[in-house]
């Protein structure tokens, strides 16, 4: 396994899984008129009086308000404390990788304040024919981004989580969110801890499978979900991306976790559709020089699964500066995701997978053409 020495604590260091609170932060400031004072201010300074500004979403985690002014159209977004870092990430990815991020109109990073241009409707607002090849063009920018960050990336300041972290990072929110107290709603069913704790093994397993491929750490964005993708109309152009508050610093494949996701229920495609295997190929693709692609395909399953770490990190962050009565409607995340190490990854197979497909009776695609489980890793690399 590569050695990457870990860090610990926090951004630009390696994550540990810890239950502090932070400094509380609701999901109400977003509509006070204290907070909408200040956005006011902070807007007119930096395209003049608003003629419209009001709240667009408001969660627990962040604020977005739509403005305008005369004719043009902008979006303003706060983070939370545990976000902080979204402002000051955007204005430099802007900077490294413009054609492939949203653009800056402003930014106050000390109060994680952003403005972008509003350049229409993102892939979750109804961008006609979702289908495999825009999929595909997702997923391929999208690497394309990591991969051009990826030389400099530990100046990104963000948290690391390394391959060779996921075990220990795992077992410590196994044993923290298991032993708090019953009612809390963070709390992890001491069964599915049960279940987690004899599933460390494996997961040593795959962060050496992944480890393995030597790939740098990049950009996670961890959460690229539909609302974060603006679809040029120009099929050349690339597409852009938004919303880096839950972004981390990890090996690249993992990013693929929550896209793949997306893309398997707009598709109704399980993990052995070919389709989704063309769609994380468009992706894997980019690394192909650094990594034979047969390789690539079958450490990604591991990658995928390690992923979901990541999902619980951001989560933890999320739920740090919630109120009580958030924490109720949102405190179960964090475990919920760490639970979620059981499933099966979204597109391939772990060996695990393998192994209860064919108590199954289930099928699988290898070397072109179906086969009963257990599937072999075909000459393509997939499972």
């Amino acid at each position: 396994m590569p050695d990457r020495r870990r860090q610990s604590g926090g951004a630009g260091e390696g994550a540990g899984f810890t239950l502090a609170l932070v400094q509380t932060w609701s999901g109400d400031v977003g509509r006070s008129g204290a907070v909408a004072a200040e956005l006011r201010r902070f807007v007119v300074a930096a395209v003049g009086e608003p003629t419209r500004l009001e709240p667009l979403r408001v969660r627990p985690w962040a604020a977005v308000w739509r403005v305008e002014v005369g004719t043009d159209r902008f979006l303003a977004k706060q983070s939370r404390p545990g976000r902080g870092h979204e402002a000051r990430l955007t204005v430099e990815l802007a900077r490294r990788v413009p054609s492939y991020v949203v653009p800056v109109t402003a930014a106050d990073p000390e109060r994680d304040l952003l403005l972008t241009p509003d350049l229409g409707p993102t892939l979750a607002a109804g961008v006609p024919e979702r289908g495999v090849d825009v999929w595909c063009r997702v997923l391929r920018d999208a690497a394309r981004l990591q991969r051009a960050v990826a030389r400099d990336a530990e100046t990104l300041d963000l948290t690391r989580l390394a391959p060779e972290e996921a075990v220990t990072y795992a077992g410590d929110a196994v044993g923290r969110l298991c032993a708090l107290p019953a009612g809390d709603p963070r709390r992890l069913d001491p069964a599915v801890a049960g279940r987690l704790q004899a599933l460390l093994p494996a997961v040593e397993r795959w962060a050496e499978v992944v480890a393995d491929l030597d790939l740098p750490l990049t950009l996670h964005h961890n959460a690229p979900g539909l609302d974060a993708v603006v679809l040029p109309t120009d099929p050349d152009a690339p597409v852009r991306f938004r919303d880096f508050g839950d972004a981390l610093l990890t090996e690249p494949l993992g990013g693929l976790l929550v896209p793949l996701g997306e893309c398997a229920v707009a598709l109704a495609a399980g993990p052995d559709d070919l389709r989704l295997r063309r769609v994380a190929d468009a992706a894997l693709e980019v690394w192909s020089d650094l990594a034979p692609a047969r390789s690539l395909r079958a450490a990604l399953p591991a990658a995928l699964q390690l992923a979901r770490l990541a999902r619980v990190e951001s989560w933890r962050r999320r739920v740090a500066t919630m109120t009580s009565e958030e924490r109720r409607e949102f405190g179960s995340a964090p475990a919920r995701w760490l639970g979620s190490l059981v499933a099966d990854p979204p597109v391939g197979a772990t060996p695990a997978d393998v192994t209860r497909r064919r108590r199954r009776g289930d099928t699988c695609w290898a070397r072109g053409v179906w086969v009963p489980a257990p599937c072999p890793v075909g000459e393509s690399g997939w499972r």
